[in-house]
């Protein structure tokens, strides 16, 4: 949830730049209600498309994840190579943040809840009349004028001159229903009442409704007797948000401004194709984001083996930040077996990802230890993770945890390429100390020739990541 929350902030503050920027200043006010309307309802949707084709267009480089390796811990067990889902351990518990939303939500609704009691008392209180299919409020004693829905609101000491272009106006807002953008908004409000950017939409729709009206308005009437209609009036209304106000101080010297402009030329429409490629990088990264939640749920079975699995692998963001070249690789959790991850997109990390022919999520042929030829796909991998856990076993020199008076759990991250010819190359490490890091490089550099790996018949570059754990004794 809070991964949707922060999307669709960040989709609607792109929307809003591209808005401010290019297109407020424009007089095409109709274009510009649409484009509001529609890209806040696309920055609650989009988050929630995932389109297949769009993970091709983009470069797809695949790290191939193998198993922890635990050397150093007395009394070692072979761990089995088997392939285990990610797991979530969720709390039930009500958090705070969630108080916090709720208690929001319960004020947001509660407020709105008040505003429409109010506006509906005033509506009962006073006189009305119909005109056509809409009725004309009369607020006594009052000069504010406003609209809701068919409802004009009217106060009965306006100038006969001011109410009618005041009506004129008003009309406009009925006729359009102004007053559906403005609650779209609002109920948007007390859902994301943490959002200010919703709030920055409302008050955008609600600038954009004025100039529509103004426009329309002023059509049979002259502007100077409309700025005096502006102007000629103490300034005050409801202060209800789901409202259109004809006399609203914040918007006088804006709505004067816009209507001193000169109409923007057509040629100018094609600023609103900016959105095209927005929307659609906007529709690539969702695309292409790694999709979760359908292993969330997945649970284990209650064993021995796998309890002591889960505390010593509890789910938590693994990185392995290869510092020579600044880059990063995030993998949602930590694994036993064989599973493929994505490589951060990243340009950093072109340089050293260039080289990667295919997508290798759907290599045909991963490469393979010597000696582990024969036997399915899945037994040549765990057959390749067994001999290589065995490897590092064999060739760490564990007498560094003496020399650097190192204790407790020392974690090295090594990731390494096996190139086309089956050669390991481009050995990277982080580890807490250097001796750990180049040890760590060391030992995966005397790593055997590998067959290498295939996809459609063609010899391919392979990317592996490989934890080792340095278990110190106390």
């Amino acid at each position: 949830m809070l991964h949707y929350i922060i999307q669709t902030i960040a989709f609607q503050l792109f929307f809003l730049i591209i808005f401010d920027v290019f297109l407020k200043k424009e007089t095409f006010f109709n274009w510009n209600r649409v484009y509001l309307l529609v890209t806040a309802l696309l920055s609650l949707i989009i988050p929630f498309i995932k389109i297949g084709s769009f993970k091709d267009i983009i470069s797809q480089d695949y790290i191939i994840s193998l198993p922890e390796i635990i050397i150093g811990a007395s009394g070692q067990q072979e761990l089995n190579s088997v392939e285990l889902s990610p797991i979530l351990l969720s709390n039930n518990s009500f958090s705070i943040l969630e108080f916090i939303f709720y208690v929001g939500f319960g004020i947001a609704t509660l407020l709105f809840a008040f505003k429409l009691i109010k506006l509906l008392t005033i509506l009962y209180k006073n006189p009305k009349q119909r005109l056509d299919n809409m009725f004309i409020i009369s607020l006594l004693k009052s000069n504010k004028a406003f609209s809701f829905f068919n409802y004009i609101f009217l106060g009965d000491i306006l100038k006969n001159d001011d109410r009618s272009a005041v009506l004129k106006h008003e009309m406009v807002h009925v006729k359009q229903r102004h007053t559906l953008d403005l609650l779209f908004f609002e109920f948007l409000r007390i859902i994301f009442w943490f959002n200010p950017l919703i709030y920055m939409y409302q008050n955008r729709i609600m600038s954009l409704h004025e100039f529509i009206a103004d426009d329309q308005a002023m059509k049979n009437q002259s502007k100077k007797q409309y700025y005096q209609s502006l102007l000629s009036q103490v300034f005050e209304t409801e202060n209800m948000s789901f409202i259109n106000p004809f006399f609203k101080q914040s918007l006088i010297k804006k709505r004067i401004v816009m209507l001193q402009k000169s109409k923007s030329k057509q040629v100018k429409l094609v600023k609103y194709a900016l959105i095209i490629p927005l929307v659609f990088g906007m529709l690539i990264y969702t695309s292409c984001e790694k999709d979760t939640s359908a292993e969330a749920g997945k649970t284990l079975s209650s064993t021995d083996q796998i309890d002591e699995l889960k505390l010593k692998l509890s789910v938590q963001a693994k990185e392995i930040i290869i510092e020579e070249e600044k880059m990063t690789i995030l993998n949602s959790s930590e694994i036993i077996g064989v599973q493929t991850t994505k490589v951060s997109q990243n340009k950093d990390l072109k340089d050293y990802t260039n080289s990667l022919d295919v997508p290798f999520g759907v290599i045909n042929q991963v490469p393979v230890f010597p000696g582990c030829e024969g036997g399915s796909a899945i037994e040549q991998r765990q057959c390749m993770s067994k001999k290589i856990a065995q490897h590092v076993n064999k060739n760490f020199n564990t007498d560094l945890a003496s020399n650097l008076n190192l204790t407790g759990r020392q974690r090295i991250n090594t990731m390494f390429k096996i190139d086309a010819n089956g050669h390991v190359v481009d050995v990277r490490s982080r580890a807490p100390h250097p001796d750990l890091k180049a040890e760590a490089i060391r030992v995966i550099k005397t790593l055997p020739k590998f067959a290498p790996g295939e996809q459609n018949g063609k010899k391919v570059n392979v990317l592996y990541s490989l934890p080792i754990i340095f278990q110190v004794q106390d």
